[in-house]
């Protein structure tokens, strides 16, 4: 074996030299010195990330083909590294609590795992590793959502996301072996490719794409497989939530990408075109109609995240450069977004324990700062110029209208109506805040530096983003891509 090929997996390695370092701080260290691990592992982290975004891609194929390092997987593993590092600093001040004095390391460990197999997903070329990502990815993330063990809602979170996941991961594994039957057995993306390209639509094909798509579905709450997401979003920590909700998300969606456009790409008139217009359609719908009813806070947050997903899979419709450029800028807005909101849920839920919509009644009286971000976030998730969302939404619809096709066209004026629906119940937060004549619920208090910090990070990417875009000439150089190049630009 040449282990030199190890050599392309840079992001890997220092996302596994991190793991070791807080796994051997957090064992071998004084009680003393384990109260550090939060500051520990956010330093490291973000050291690490500076790391690999100055090391720069190598594009290479290893370990026969199976891994792949371009560009693209790149950008988007830097994408995710900057949500991680937003996650970690607002996590701060919950894990300096009693409660998590014991566990704290293994907080941070598991989320390690999880960010490790999402980068073996993003980078896999053939279905065994994408599925050992996939597992590498699931099943800390289920120790993660039990983490507050005392509390009934976290456990019971935890096993309906244990639940899911196995079976999602029994029908992938179904629909993998039929396309292992397919391909004359092989497990490559390109070995799938030519096997359907050289053979009719066949039975086995559709039910092979029907489970795969199913079982990437749950793990990217797509409806009708997105029964577990406001259960688990409710009785997870905020922390792992907020990780769930972007992170998790953002890594499924551009493997799921990959995998339709590479491997099932011949096949996309025929069957898996028709299969993604349904299912985008139901996903943003139900998730703005179910959306409106929420007063939990992190209920509505799920519900929103269902909703955003569908908007993120226009990206895969497209199914060109564009799309996936698209899909990309999405994600990283997204993160900003999502995470502001987050981040004063958190903040509020730590210092009072609030979690309801009519706690923020007045909120502008006694916290204006906390309003202002969740503003800023409300108004970006919908949509809103001149704020980042605003643009995110934009670069999806014009993907997607690219080809000029009528049922696309549809498609975005579906998508379109629904987003104005989406206005009504992201603004119901904005109301409670500012408009609401009731004297505030929540008094004034002083969130932790930790939890501002990580506010303003997200603030300032949904201005800055929003009035100064870079992503325009990304989008101009997709443009000029055809398939064939598309296809070798994602390796």
């Amino acid at each position: 074996m040449d282990y030199s090929q190890f050599s392309a997996m840079i992001p890997e390695l220092i996302i596994l030299g991190i793991f070791i370092l807080v796994f051997l701080f957090d064992t071998f260290g004084g009680e003393s010195a384990r109260k550090a691990d939060g500051v520990l592992t956010t330093v490291l982290f973000g050291l690490g990330t500076v790391g690999i975004f100055f090391t720069g891609c190598m594009p290479q194929e290893c370990f026969g083909g199976m891994y792949v390092n371009n560009h693209v997987a790149f950008a988007l593993k830097c994408i995710l590294n900057l949500g991680v590092f937003i996650v970690l600093i607002q996590s701060l001040k919950w894990t300096e609590s009693e409660d998590m004095s014991v566990r704290r390391g293994e907080f941070y460990e598991l989320l390690l795992a999880t960010l490790f197999g999402m980068y073996l997903m993003i980078s896999a070329r053939h279905f065994l590793l994408f599925v050992i990502g996939l597992e590498t990815a699931s099943l800390p993330l289920a120790a993660m959502i039990a983490f507050n063990k005392k509390q009934y809602e976290s456990s019971e979170a935890a096993a309906k996301y244990i639940m899911t996941a196995v079976f999602s991961s029994a029908v992938l594994m179904m629909g993998l072996s039929f396309v292992y039957g397919l391909s004359g057995g092989s497990l490559y993306y390109n070995d799938v490719a030519a096997a359907v390209a050289s053979s009719n639509m066949s039975g086995m094909l559709i039910v092979a794409l029907a489970f795969v798509l199913a079982g990437i579905g749950f793990k990217l709450s797509l409806v009708p497989f997105h029964l577990w997401t406001a259960d688990v979003y409710q009785g997870a920590p905020t922390s792992v939530t907020s990780y769930l909700s972007v992170i998790s998300k953002g890594s499924a969606a551009f493997a799921f990408f990959i995998i339709f456009v590479q491997a099932f790409g011949a096949a996309y008139p025929e069957a898996w075109e028709w299969m993604l217009y349904a299912i985008i359609i139901v996903t943003i719908t139900v998730g703005n109609l179910f959306a409106m009813r929420q007063k939990n806070m992190k209920r509505f947050m799920a519900f929103s995240s269902v909703s955003q997903a569908g908007y993120i899979m226009l990206g895969v419709i497209a199914a060109n450069a564009i799309g996936m450029t698209s899909m990309m800028f999405y994600i990283l807005v997204y993160i900003f977004s999502n995470l502001c909101a987050f981040g004063v849920i958190q903040a509020i839920e730590n210092q009072t324990g609030k979690l309801s919509m009519n706690d923020y009644n007045g909120l502008h009286k006694s916290n204006p700062w906390l309003s202002f971000a969740m503003t800023l976030a409300m108004f970006s998730l919908a949509g809103i110029p001149p704020f980042a969302g605003f643009f995110s939404k934009f670069l999806i619809f014009t993907s997607v209208t690219a080809s000029n096709s009528m049922a696309l066209y549809m498609l975005v004026l579906i998508a379109l109506i629904n987003t104005i629906i989406s206005l009504y119940y992201y603004l119901l937060v904005v109301k409670a805040m500012w408009i609401s004549p009731e004297e505030p619920v929540v008094g004034n208090f002083r969130s932790a530096l930790s939890e501002r910090v990580g506010m303003w990070i997200c603030v300032a990417g949904i201005v800055l983003i929003g009035l100064v875009s870079p992503i325009y000439g990304l989008l101009s150089e997709a443009s000029q891509l055809d398939a064939t190049q598309l296809f070798a630009w994602l390796g």
